[in-house]
């Protein structure tokens, strides 16, 4: 069945009753050879896929149809230029089924819009866009004039001798830089695997430090950076405080005595530069005679 079913698709089937007396098989099935295609053959029209020129505005709805865009047009003739057809594309916009209508202009080689939409302006510099200028009409008709055609030739001539040498030169590098494929396949993969490799590096040590991302290679700025922080700070005042603490307790004294002598001159100088920050805070003050008066009896005691 699936043989008969392909052969009836590629219309090669032919059917018991069929005789070569009776035509082709399409006159025979009373069809025509384009199907579906040529359902209003009758009045010369066929549907084709139409392919959008350029980008358009919907009359319907004001969207945008880009360029390349493809819809089932309905095409017919509907003119002549001298011999050549003119031709006419009807077809529904799928944002509003609303009906555009496009012909074709073989005077100036361009398709013309003729309802239901608008085509999109789109203006541009040609040394922005890099493209080269056509000549228009008027460029076109000083042409015809031969002396304007010699006089231009030359300017060409001219402009091709200066330009040579640099065209040449480029024409080498790009010679000597594509001349070679399987080299430089060669290095881009070699190129890769050594990145790879590094990736993979940077990640098994990233793990090994306990992180769960890969940090990024040392530069010079990042240890530029490291070098103007300074840790010292805290790490100094805190030796400071211990070898305060070490030289005004007693070394004569028992462990408890030591220990709670210690603990209450802890309290004292925490009491001491908790007053000593809030006064400094409420009106500038400054370590007073009093404070100094208690380090000078810590010192007699310890003596």
């Amino acid at each position: 069945m699936s043989s008969l079913a392909a052969a009836r698709a590629d219309n090669f089937y032919y059917p018991p009753e069929w005789t070569p007396k009776k035509g082709s098989l399409n006159k025979f099935n009373g069809q025509h050879a384009l199907r579906e295609r040529a359902r209003k053959i009758d009045q010369g029209i066929l549907i084709i896929r139409f392919e959008m020129p350029f980008n358009i505005w919907c009359g319907g709805c004001e969207s945008m149809i880009a360029k390349g865009v493809r819809f089932n047009a309905e095409k017919k003739q509907v003119g002549n230029y001298y011999s050549t057809k003119i031709w006419s594309f009807s077809m529904k916009s799928a944002c509003c089924r609303h009906e555009i209508v496009i012909q074709t202009d073989p005077k100036n080689c361009e398709y013309v819009i003729t309802s239901g939409a608008r085509r999109k302006t789109e203006e541009y510099e040609a040394e922005d866009a890099e493209t080269l200028v056509l000549p228009v009409e008027e460029d076109r008709s000083k042409l015809a004039d031969p002396f304007y055609r010699l006089e231009h030739q030359e300017e060409d001539i001219k402009k091709k001798k200066e330009a040579e040498p640099r065209l040449v030169r480029l024409q080498k590098v790009s010679d000597a830089r594509h001349s070679d494929d399987y080299a430089l396949n060669k290095a881009l993969r070699a190129r890769l695997r050594g990145q790879k490799k590094r990736v993979a590096e940077e990640e098994t040590a990233a793990k090994k430090m306990g992180l769960g991302f890969r940090l990024l290679p040392a530069s010079k700025e990042d240890a530029a950076a490291a070098s103007r922080i300074k840790f010292a700070h805290k790490f100094d005042r805190n030796r400071k405080d211990k070898r305060a603490l070490i030289h005004a307790s007693s070394i004569f004294s028992d462990s408890s005595s030591g220990s709670s002598q210690r603990l209450e001159l802890e309290a004292k100088r925490r009491k001491i530069n908790a007053s000593g920050a809030s006064k400094l805070l409420v009106g500038g003050f400054k370590p007073s005679s009093w404070t100094q008066g208690v380090a000078t009896s810590s010192n007699h005691r310890r003596m």
